[in-house]
């Protein structure tokens, strides 16, 4: 089952439109800060105009004495100009600078709630290390994006107007020069970078598989060191990383030819803005000022025209870069609570199942299942792998929508209450317990955040943790490596059997709960087991079935089907049940 995205075209409007919202009530700081730059810029324009008296007084036949106090004058303007301009540069930087490290920290926390809160299928389809990636170069596209409008859009904007303006008012056939050459610059900048645009989203794409892969490897060390995989593995990885590689460095091509043709185009107006200017100044048309004033506004517009394919590269890098994050954010979660959906209040712990069907990709794992657990039962569920046992667990915590009937619980329909009060009902142990790369004492915890200090050392102690935990040099504070690398299966499952113990929920579902456990262990902690499931509803998942003789009432599970339902003496003598065949194996020393 996957998760369908409202529109696989995320268009730049839509990428925006989340770059804006994620803006929220710092819009008034990010417009102020925009306007104070702005006015910086148009100093910036106004400052030539000033050097170009001065040097029109310089060419003047008048006498140093004159012209001195003329030109102290200028430059008095001038440093009031500049520090005008460093007022409000600087005024807007400290604004700025504030609204965009707020709003990057909500574009992560924002796209962070809203990845963690994707169904169980989201994640088994996706690698948490391309996860990570997307959220990070989400946030950071905010920033390449409003940096490239902020330092190089708007001063090449404001440059180039005030420019064509001022020179249209002195020398109008130097104006059109600069707008035609402004605008060939431009068009071809934009048609060669849009081109291009496809070069390098294939280039990040590159980007996000060999960070896939690093991740998937990284993840999976133990598996690779087993089969002897690190050769195989480095020779993956060198495929991926050379394809990267190899895109990038053509993308990086394409824009050195971009470059030189870009630096011939700057050659080209400046020699003919040059050379228009000798024949106007030989007939005495402009002044030594006027070719200041020139030099100046074509020196200041080709250094920022030189970065155009820059930010026409940033752009469109920030959009591809944001591209995948957006993806995610408007795709509607595959499970989602109802409107105004109510908490689910367990009095009792009845579970009901009526004719729940469910399959993934097309493939039918529970088929019309019926099923009734009464409150406070002790139901076992086996049968043989791909039966549908753990499906089974997950339906009830709603890891999943269902594709036909309903669960209930106390008589309250699952998929009608919030999601969040149903998981705060159940307490669940899974085969494979994955802790936080965080202290004991706060894997232990999150069964119950509000306990104290005592309360979860008393939980560690009925799931005998603290046996272990005592002989570690920081105990409680030891922390036990991502995944809970640092710690055995056992000691994990251990840990998560006291989360359960922490929780005190009044549903129990334990998913081969004691199979990393020696015997010895199993018959330690069996005793705060039967403790816990003492008035909770129960269901325990398990293969080896010398742990559940003690049920209520075991199921059989085969194909997504009930077909066998009984106590273990009931199934155990039953002629050729499925039960009884792998009860018989496993006595028999089979399994």
């Amino acid at each position: 089952m996957k998760n369908k995205v409202v529109n696989n075209d995320i268009s730049v409007g839509q990428i925006l439109a989340q770059f804006w919202k994620g803006v929220g009530p710092m819009k008034g700081q990010f417009l102020a800060s925009f306007f104070l730059f702005f006015l910086s810029q148009i100093i910036s324009v106004i400052v030539p105009l000033f050097y170009k008296n001065f040097f029109d007084i310089l060419g003047k036949p008048i006498s140093p004495n004159t012209a001195a106090p003329m030109l102290v004058s200028i430059i008095v303007y001038i440093l009031l100009l500049h520090f005008l301009n460093q007022i409000f540069w600087q005024s807007a930087t400290y604004m700025y600078n504030i609204m965009q490290a707020t709003v990057m920290a909500w574009l992560k926390q924002s796209s962070f709630d809203y990845v963690i809160k994707n169904s169980h299928s989201f994640f088994a389809n996706n690698f948490s290390g391309s996860l990570v990636q997307k959220i990070g170069r989400f946030s950071r596209a905010f920033e390449v994006l409003t940096d490239s409008v902020i330092y190089n859009m708007m001063p090449l904007v404001v440059a180039v107007i005030g420019s064509i303006w001022v020179t249209w008012f002195i020398v109008p056939s130097f104006s059109i020069i600069i707008a035609v050459w402004v605008t060939v610059f431009t068009i071809f900048s934009i048609i060669f970078s849009t081109w291009k645009l496809k070069y390098d989203k294939a280039a990040s794409a590159a980007d996000s598989i060999t960070t896939g892969y690093l991740s998937d490897s990284i993840t999976n060390n133990n598996a690779i060191s087993f089969f002897t995989g690190h050769e195989f593995e480095s020779k993956g990885f060198k495929n991926v990383s050379n394809e990267q590689a190899k895109k990038t460095l053509f993308s990086w091509r394409l824009g050195n030819i971009i470059d030189i043709i870009q630096m011939f185009l700057i050659s080209l107006v400046e020699f003919f803005v040059f050379y228009f200017a000798i024949k106007y100044w030989k007939v005495g048309a402009i002044s030594i000022g006027t070719f200041v004033l020139c030099q100046v506004y074509i020196v200041g517009l080709a250094q920022q025209l030189l970065g155009l394919n820059r930010i026409i590269r940033n752009f469109y890098q920030g959009i591809a870069d944001s591209k995948e994050m957006v993806e995610i954010l408007m795709t509607k979660h595959e499970v989602e609570d109802i409107p105004n959906a109510k908490d689910l209040v367990v009095t009792k712990g009845e579970i009901v199942f009526k004719n729940v069907s469910f399959g993934f990709n097309n493939n039918k794992v529970l088929d019309n299942l019926n099923l009734t657990i009464k409150p406070g039962e002790k139901v076992a569920v086996v049968g043989h792998s791909g039966a549908g046992k753990t499906t089974l667990v997950r339906l009830i915590m709603r890891l999943y929508n269902l594709a036909g009937g309903s669960i209930s619980i106390d008589g309250q329909d699952i998929s009608a209450v919030t999601q969040d009060s149903l998981r705060e009902n159940i307490s669940f142990v899974p085969q494979d317990p994955v802790l936080f790369h965080r202290t004991l004492m706060e894997n232990i915890r999150y069964g119950c955040r509000d306990v104290t200090d005592e309360e979860v050392k008393e939980a560690a102690h009925l799931a005998h943790c603290d046996e272990f935990i005592e002989n570690l040099p920081l105990k409680y504070d030891t922390f036990v490596g991502e995944r809970g690398i640092k710690l055995s299966g056992g000691e994990r499952q251990r840990v998560a059997i006291a989360r359960a113990i922490l929780k005190k929920a009044p549903i129990l579902i334990f998913d081969e709960a004691t199979s990393s456990l020696d015997s010895y262990s199993e018959s330690l902690i069996q005793g705060a087991l039967e403790n816990l499931m003492k008035n909770c509803t129960t269901i325990v998942i398990a293969h080896r079935l010398s742990t559940v003789r003690k049920m209520d009432r075991i199921i059989s599970m085969e194909g997504g089907s009930i077909v066998e339902d009984g106590t273990h003496n009931e199934l155990s003598h039953k002629g050729s049940g499925l039960y009884k065949n792998l009860w018989d194996l496993q006595v028999s020393g089979f399994i």
